[in-house]
């Protein structure tokens, strides 16, 4: 049987060194940055590596106790078109995989960079407005074949 990629990255602490070390990249980035300027969730990096953990195979701990799709969705939508800063973040994405020590497999590396472009253009689905996202959106799901 396949180990999922949720097992290979080396499970749910390291999605949360994953998720703090991409956050950390973020903030240090002039462009990325801009998206926190104004805060964030007290609980975004335990959310965020919950989210990234059950999209890569691993619990569902973050539809059990965070929230759903639609209301990740809506979180990142009506902020129009951000090109520039998308391709920012998926180049600190890489990035923070060296910095959180995630194992240095070639296939593993290329899936969740594989996996986080294709998540940030889903984030960027919706750029006019937060009232486009329908509810019930299921949370998206990434396998080492793509989507799921």
């Amino acid at each position: 049987m396949t180990k999922t990629i949720f097992e290979v990255a080396g499970g749910s602490q390291a999605f949360v060194d994953l998720a703090q070390a991409w956050h950390a990249r973020c903030l240090a980035d002039p462009i990325v940055s801009h998206a926190f300027s104004h805060g964030f969730h007290p609980h975004h990096l335990e959310r965020l590596a919950a989210y990234w953990a059950e999209a890569l195979g691993g619990p569902p701990d973050y539809t059990k106790s965070f929230g759903s799709e639609s209301s990740v969705l809506r979180m990142h939508s009506g902020n129009g078109e951000h090109q520039e800063m998308d391709d920012r973040a998926q180049t600190c994405f890489s990035q923070a995989l060296d910095d959180a020590g995630l194992p240095d497999d070639p296939r593993l590396r290329s899936t969740l960079k594989a996996y986080f472009r294709w998540a940030t253009q889903r984030m960027s689905g919706h750029p006019k407005s937060a009232d486009s996202v329908p509810d019930g959106v299921a949370l998206a799901r990434w396998s080492w074949n793509g989507p799921v």
